[in-house]
């Protein structure tokens, strides 16, 4: 039970302070304080609140495989985990213009007619969502629109509706009324997040917050709104292309760093079915400078190509720069090429990139960034159809990657005939049509490239 609160009332004005003093703060008249138990107030959760838990033994609890619901879009449901579980809460940050409005009006927009659906917008007009929806083809889809930004009426509309899937553009808009601070501030976003959660909780609503964020691409507010949410979804991509990613950073129902591939046409976001086709080499013919790594995202492999850039320093330091891969590791990788691969990189420039805006988080591109570089500074291309994967030590050794054999298995799948991966990554069973080496250490590739 809450402890009741003390304030003290002049008996004069009515004013109040929160201890006992000889002068009344707000009229100034002296020995009019007087000692009050406050009211209690209605907790904030008060409309949302469930029954009183109670203790039970583990082995009593019924662990049942949590139900899904598909969202009709083949691509947004594998980074889900295979679709929306009831109650469960899932933020969806990117940039400005990226397509998070689009692709979850797309979706409501296709689950609207086996479930209720309700789009809270508090950046646009319901006029606004409309012409998208028009643009999209979209117009008569069976979507609830409510233009609100006050919490309080949009948990009054939940409660009214009773929609089974609520999307909220976006929480950094949302505001209550308990609390003075503006909109999109840390209280504010924590509040409106924490009440909208216990709603979904109760009710086994699915929640879908939109979240804004900042110039360095994190999602802006306080850190606690990732921690309440069930699923974290980053929308990535450039502005200037027409591929978007969707990643899972975290997924209580699901793999986490699952990733869905979409493409943006003038009906909207459209699935792509085979993603690796994305990222492969669009040229005529062999370039040096160009060497294809297979990925692993989430559950499925990405054949990613890896371009390099060596040129002579003009003057001043040399410069090394990545995209998409991790720069700090770059520079580790660039200095075993020296020492164990007798490559030197002190007087060039070096640049790498992951084509089609694509991240590799993963050391499984180490042995291909080395390939690209070696090649691009020798002018030598990488023989046809040859994939390279394979993790670098500071020892110069070529370390194995996990689910080596299914980023083989993708490989051949593409027409791809040679792979040069580490040893331990070697398959038991040959696989038809390509040819598997193994190689121990840099120098070994290096010395199968040369030959």
């Amino acid at each position: 039970m809450a402890k009741a609160r003390t304030i003290y009332i002049c008996s004069e004005c009515g004013g109040q302070a929160p201890k006992w003093q000889g002068q009344c703060p707000s009229c100034n008249a002296w020995n009019t304080l007087v000692e009050t138990v406050a009211a209690t107030p209605a907790t904030r959760f008060q409309t949302v609140a469930g029954k009183a838990s109670t203790v039970r033994p583990l082995g009593t609890v019924d662990a049942r495989k949590t139900p899904r619901f598909p969202t009709g879009l083949e691509e947004f449901d594998r980074v889900l985990g295979g679709g929306l579980v009831p109650g469960g809460v899932i933020l969806l940050g990117g940039d400005p213009g990226i397509g998070k409005s689009t692709l979850l009006l797309q979706a409501l927009a296709a689950m609207g007619a086996a479930k209720k659906t309700l789009y809270v917008t508090g950046e646009e007009s319901v006029e606004q969502v409309a012409l998208r929806a028009q643009r999209l083809g979209l117009i008569n889809a069976p979507v609830s629109l409510l233009a609100e930004v006050n919490l309080e009426a949009i948990i009054a509309t939940i409660g009214a509706e009773v929609p089974e899937v609520v999307v909220i553009d976006s929480i950094q808009t949302a505001y209550t009324e308990a609390l003075a601070s503006a909109p999109g501030s840390v209280a504010q976003v924590r509040e409106c997040a924490a009440q909208l959660t216990r709603l979904a909780k109760q009710r086994h609503i699915v929640v879908i917050f939109v979240g804004h964020v900042t110039k360095e691409g994190a999602i802006a507010g306080p850190r606690v709104l990732e921690h309440i949410v069930d699923t974290v979804l980053y929308f990535e991509g450039d502005t200037h292309s027409s591929f978007r990613l969707v990643r899972a950073i975290k997924n209580r129902f699901g793999a986490a760093n699952e990733l869905g591939v979409f493409a943006m046409t003038e009906r909207g976001l459209r699935g792509v079915a085979n993603p690796s086709a994305l990222f492969l080499s669009q040229h005529g013919e062999n370039v040096a400078g160009s060497a294809i790594v297979a990925t692993i995202e989430g559950s499925r492999p990405l054949l990613v190509e890896i371009q390099a850039l060596v040129d002579p320093v003009q003057g001043g330091m040399p410069k090394r720069l990545s995209v998409g891969l991790d720069p700090q590791r770059l520079s580790l990788l660039l200095a075993v090429l020296h020492r164990h691969g007798g490559v030197e990189t002190a007087g060039y420039d070096v640049f790498v990139n992951a084509v089609g805006g694509v991240r590799i988080n993963e050391p499984a591109a180490d042995l291909a960034i080395l390939l690209a570089v070696n090649s691009s500074l020798t002018g030598r291309p990488l023989p046809a159809k040859t994939l390279v994967f394979g993790e670098v030590g500071l020892a110069g050794e070529v370390r194995p990657v996990q689910r080596g054999q299914e980023r083989i298995k993708e490989a051949a799948k593409l027409g791809f005939r040679q792979v040069l991966i580490p040893n331990l990554n070697k398959p038991k069973q040959i696989i038809e049509k390509i040819n598997v080496i193994g190689v121990d250490r840099v120098d070994d590739a290096l010395g199968i490239l040369r030959d």
